[in-house]
């Protein structure tokens, strides 16, 4: 059963250099037919492998812990687990301590490589930058081409995948092409495990990108750092030339600055071991890159999320909206460094730009309509049922009012208002009246509202008082005299 790296490789085999089956084989010292077999297969497939248990177990962490601290020969270490209880047999510790005993101090060689053959990779850190409202952690990233010592250096506020592949994809276009080999340091992003006396364990992710643009991965050995010194020493070169005394405001200002620095100074200064320009060896390296793909790889990082009652999903303390009919959905996230891709079974629902900024809620105008829609829909169903319950005729009416009128809405809904200020019987005798008269509009409907409120009642006959102090009344006689004269 091969692992994941090697089917990584005859997959790059067959794919990206184009080798046979019986090629690949004899390249990689396996049988032509479990090549064939691999090729065929479009995704890798574990067997599911039981490790039994061993009598050394219990004893492996005290093995190792004197073997950091003496080098004691394979029967001293026997001896000593014995004396703790062990009863097995020395082939077994002899087996295990070859695979973890520390390797005796060396003098280092100074590694060499030719045009395009290796490139190393590092992240560097240090201090914050202003993003937005908030901090946050300023990282950067180095590849050196260990042949010219040509860099390319960007600087990101996250270490996560996608920003590590997408590092590599921009650095690939700087240089115009691909190494053939890429070392890394013992990452997260590129190495999953890497014990002593076992070969390092790639993350998927990383084999399937360095798959897809040829290269393949060196894992440095455990605490080696010296075997990619290139970009170790660049990382110390990045802090003190181009870090140190920088004052820089805002992450938006960090990168156009350092693309200056690597134009003006760090790829074409006299490099210390070389003494020539990065730049100008770079010009015998560059023929030897490999050509990038037709197609790149997606570097997205994929999760799955639920979408909240108000339509959003979160990510890094930050919500995007999704349209509103999707709410309490489940969703798939595809993060990007610069942006983000939501999807619903498969097909894409939302995009926005990705901020790392914290606390922020960023709404799409597009994604409350079906909401805005449905509230509306569900307004226009209750004005039009009040309506039709004020009277018999309503229905009879509001027809003619279609017929009639550029805005059957606007009539219906000044008529609903007026039932709430004249009352529902008064507003049904109106709506009775004038569909008999066939005047078909809420101006006539008010009109006749207004008049039978301001009707004034015929007067009574006249009401005489049955009070006895004010009947008895004195009325002189006129002095008819004054005819006589």
């Amino acid at each position: 059963m091969i692992d994941y790296e090697l089917y990584a490789r005859i997959k790059n085999y067959s794919e990206q250099q184009g080798l046979k089956p019986a090629q690949i084989a004899r390249e990689l010292d396996l049988d032509p037919r479990t090549v064939a077999k691999w090729i065929e297969e479009n995704h890798f497939r574990t067997r599911a492998l039981v490790e039994r248990p061993s009598k050394l177990d219990p004893f492996r962490n005290s093995i190792v812990s004197m073997l950091e601290t003496h080098p004691y020969s394979v029967v001293q270490v026997l001896q000593r687990i014995r004396q703790e209880g062990f009863d097995g047999g020395y082939s077994i510790v002899k087996d295990y301590v070859r695979k973890v005993r520390p390797k005796p101090s060396a003098a280092f060689l100074k590694l060499a490589f030719a045009p395009g053959e290796c490139a190393q990779v590092d992240w560097g850190s240090l201090g914050y930058v202003n993003v937005g409202s908030t901090l946050r952690k300023l990282g950067f990233f180095l590849m050196v081409l260990c042949y010219s010592r040509l860099m390319y250096l960007e600087f990101t506020v996250s270490q996560t995948m996608e920003h590590f592949l997408a590092c590599h994809r921009n650095a690939f276009d700087f240089f115009g092409g691909v190494p053939l080999k890429i070392m890394v340091d013992n990452l997260k992003s590129a190495v999953l495990r890497h014990l002593i006396g076992q070969g390092p364990i790639f993350n998927r992710t990383y084999l399937d990108f360095a798959n897809t643009y040829g290269f393949t991965i060196a894992a440095c050995n455990i605490r080696k750092g010296n075997e990619k010194g290139r970009v170790e020493n660049g990382v110390g070169y990045v802090k003190k030339n181009l870090l140190a005394g920088l004052d820089l405001p805002h992450f938006d200002a960090v990168n156009p600055a350092a693309r200056i620095w690597l134009d003006q100074i760090a790829n074409v200064r006299i490099h210390g071991e070389t003494r020539r320009k990065p730049i100008d060896l770079f010009q015998e390296e560059k023929s030897h890159l490999l050509p990038k793909p037709p197609h790149d790889f997606d570097i997205a990082s994929v999760t799955r999320v639920r979408a909240s009652s108000q339509f959003r999903i979160a990510l890094d303390s930050n919500h995007y909206s999704v349209p509103a009919q999707y709410a309490g959905a489940r969703l798939t996230l595809k993060a990007y460094p610069d942006r983000l891709a939501i999807y619903h079974e498969g097909t894409l629902i939302a995009r926005h730009p990705r901020s790392f900024d914290r606390h922020q809620d960023f709404e799409d105008p597009d994604h409350p309509k079906p909401l805005l829609a449905q509230r509306q829909k569900a307004r226009e169903q209750n004005l039009y049922r009040r309506f039709l319950a004020l009277s018999p005729k309503a229905p009879d009416y509001y027809r003619e009012l279609d017929k009639r009128r550029m805005n059957p809405r606007h009539h219906v809904q000044k008529i609903v208002a007026l039932s709430e200020i004249h009352g529902p019987e008064k507003v049904r005798r109106a709506i009775e009246d004038a569909f008999s008269f066939q005047a078909f509009s809420c101006e006539y409907i008010a009109n006749l509202l207004e008049q039978r409120a301001n009707f004034l009642n015929e007067p009574g006959a006249l009401h005489l008082t049955r009070r006895q102090d004010l009947i008895e009344i004195d009325v002189q006689p006129p002095d008819l005299s004054v005819y006589e004269k």
